[in-house]
């Protein structure tokens, strides 16, 4: 089995060895690029699994970048990487396309499961669905991470959008709360399965005519939850 391949994006010298390093380690093919315009090219060429990207970088930032790949079309899973304190960045990155992020500092194993996760998901996406869903009066078009109500937009924050995206990619499926915190949240330390209930719970009240009776986020006792087929 080819190995899959990763871009990193990154000016740091220290963190760019340092990463390169322990993905390769971990199995990975690594190509990295110091800065904005060289790490464009790169993945506007394709043939990458996955990329890591930062957002403060010369020539070009990672979120004109993730931007400029979405809009030529560029599916491949993109692990924006932000300021600790920058929340204004993950969520402009979610919305220009991108498919998770982490802050930094961050913890070498957070990386890996988020990638992981990403990776996962991304080879169980049917090529050529990174398109507009439409669920009864919601509709989330995955292109420009825009979620609409009867056509009224609806602000999520990063991470109920992040959930939200991960139960239209696996629509009908019965999804276990350890599987959802695996998936989307790369089993942060400061995560639990009561995060996934409290952020289930934040999506009913913003897209269920009736959260207190939802239609369209189904619990399945003892097991987790559903999105409605």
């Amino acid at each position: 089995m080819a190995k899959q391949k990763i871009l990193f994006i990154e000016d740091e010298p220290g963190l760019r060895t340092t990463l390169a390093d322990r993905l390769s380690s971990e199995g990975y093919t690594v190509e990295v690029a110091a800065d904005g315009e060289a790490g464009f090219r790169l993945a506007a060429g394709g043939g990458f699994d996955a990329i890591i990207l930062d957002v403060m970088l010369p020539g070009r930032n990672g979120l004109d970048i993730c931007r400029d790949l979405r809009q030529q079309g560029h599916t491949t899973p993109i692990l924006m990487l932000t300021a600790r304190d920058q929340t204004l960045d993950k969520v402009l990155g979610l919305k220009l396309g991108a498919d998770d992020y982490l802050a930094k500092p961050f913890e070498m194993m957070e990386l890996l499961a988020r990638l992981e996760a990403l990776l996962r998901r991304a080879a169980r996406r049917p090529a050529g669905d990174l398109g507009i869903h439409r669920l009864g009066e919601v509709q989330i078009d995955l292109r420009r991470a825009e979620v609409t109500r009867r056509g009224k937009r609806i602000p999520l924050a990063a991470k109920e959008y992040q959930l939200f995206r991960y139960f239209v990619e696996h629509r009908g499926e019965v999804l276990d709360r350890e599987t959802i915190l695996r998936d989307v949240w790369g089993y942060s330390g400061d995560t639990s399965t009561r995060t996934v209930d409290v952020h289930v719970a934040w999506l009913r009240q913003k897209l269920e005519e009736n959260p207190r009776d939802p239609r369209l986020i189904l619990t399945v006792y003892g097991l987790g939850y559903r999105l409605a087929d």
